[in-house]
């Protein structure tokens, strides 16, 4: 079958090799066929090394596609039946998932140490545990979330994770209270999905921040009353919360820089909420004193920050009823052959998500 390897980390491109088989199978376990996936930030920031991943791997986490086999003891899952592609699985019996904080379980992470391909020259991983740049995957069946039959694969993809990062950071994490300010730094398809969640919890005013001058103007249709570039903030502040600073400021990008810039714009007595996910070697630094004086809340959000069934079950709700745009969010689509036209895409900032059809 076709996968989209790196071969090593750093690498820019990826190759496409169609002597690829997916490995694992057995009890536990279900064989899908993927039919599309987005590219995710979080793919580009392992090819480079910013999260970690071991190589040869196949990139891609944010897939949805169909059940073509299940292992033994698989009950609720059979062939055909369309699913997404949850790269971080609840185990329900750790601490975590007994204390519901099913986000932080860590089970899924542990899968990403186990080859999930294998091709003539050995070994190959999948990006968290999945690597859905791909054909065909392998996955634990908690991996493998069934969707209702109207829910489009595009659309079932991006609710595996940009969506859901995205808007549980707004409706779950941060917990938006209606008649608020909101500002969120980076516009990309996460960025847009926290602009709409804020936009649902009754957020007044909602400043997108983005030097790509394509995202802020998307950004406009999603839901922000306001849009600017970086260098632009600082006015933002100013006419829009009289130099007090924001009630809420979501940082989607993932470095110390923009997490300090989102603290400084943040009122006293606000929230910063971390998005973005960084390199362990990218240190925030603030003093303690501001920490003591200003008693700014800092809240990390880990896939949207809460029970990651649910959000997706709610999030095809709002979908249906068209509270949320989520075909909106696909401004590309290319097959999986001319996948380093996504990532060119993606680095360039042209494009809030890519679909990669398969």
């Amino acid at each position: 079958m076709r996968a989209a390897v790196q071969h090593e980390i750093g690498q820019d491109k990826l190759e496409v090799l169609d002597d690829i088989e997916a490995v694992g199978f057995g009890p536990g376990k279900v064989r899908i066929r993927v039919r599309a996936t987005g590219l995710c930030h979080s793919d580009l920031s392992a090819m480079s090394g910013v999260l970690p991943q071991p190589a040869p791997f196949v990139p891609g986490h944010e897939g949805a596609g169909e059940i073509t086999e299940v292992g033994e003891g698989v009950s609720h899952l059979k062939p055909g039946d369309r699913v997404v592609v949850c790269w971080l699985p609840a185990c329900g019996v750790c601490p975590a998932c007994k204390r519901g904080q099913t986000e932080l379980c860590l089970a899924g992470f542990m899968n990403a140490g186990t080859p999930n391909f294998r091709r003539p020259g050995g070994d190959v991983f999948g990006f968290a545990g999945t690597g859905t740049f791909a054909e065909e995957v392998v996955v634990d069946a908690g991996c493998a979330v069934p969707i209702p039959d109207d829910v489009p694969y595009d659309i079932a993809a991006l609710i595996g994770c940009g969506v859901t990062t995205g808007l549980g950071a707004a409706l779950n994490t941060a917990d938006v209270e209606a008649g608020s300010s909101v500002a969120v730094i980076g516009c990309g398809g996460v960025g847009i999905s926290a602009i709409q969640g804020a936009r649902l919890k009754g957020a007044a005013e909602i400043v997108a921040v983005d030097p790509v001058a394509s995202r802020r103007e998307a950004a406009l249709k999603f839901g922000a009353t306001k849009a600017v570039s970086p260098d632009e903030l600082a006015d933002a502040k100013q006419s829009v919360t009289g130099g007090e600073g924001f009630d809420y400021v979501f940082e989607v990008v993932g470095k110390s820089a923009t997490a300090r810039t989102a603290y400084d714009h943040t009122r006293r007595g606000g929230t910063l909420v971390v998005v973005g996910a960084g390199a362990m070697d990218d240190f925030l630094q603030l003093n303690m004193f501001e920490l003591f004086f200003d008693e700014k809340r800092i809240l990390p959000s880990m896939y949207g920050g809460g029970d990651v069934l649910r959000s997706y079950e709610r999030t095809v709700a709002l979908w249906r009823a068209g509270r949320i745009d989520l075909e909106g969010l696909i401004t590309h689509r290319v097959p999986l052959a001319e996948v380093n036209e996504a990532l060119d895409q993606m680095r360039s900032g042209t494009a809030l998500r890519t679909c990669i059809e398969i």
